[in-house]
């Protein structure tokens, strides 16, 4: 199965990379699948590239899911 996840555009830059906030954590992903992405847009990423832009609703909600998802896996393993 394939994931994406949710992350908000903190930086770009003139080669169609930006660095995102996941969780807290920082990384840098591709923007090419994006033009309209701009500083503070919710992106989905996946394997290293921003995939959609979300609304920050959407985006919440999904996050909160896949923490939901993460908690319901975490018991059912210990």
């Amino acid at each position: 199965m394939c994931l994406a996840i949710p992350a908000q555009i903190e930086t770009m830059n003139e080669h169609d990379r930006a660095t995102v906030v996941l969780d807290g954590s920082r990384t840098n992903v591709v923007l090419t699948l994006v033009p309209e992405a701009k500083i503070g847009d919710w992106v989905l990423v996946h394997a290293g590239y921003a995939i959609t832009v979300l609304d920050e609703a959407d985006a919440l909600a999904t996050y909160d899911l896949l923490r939901q998802m993460d908690a319901a896996a975490t018991s059912e393993a210990g």
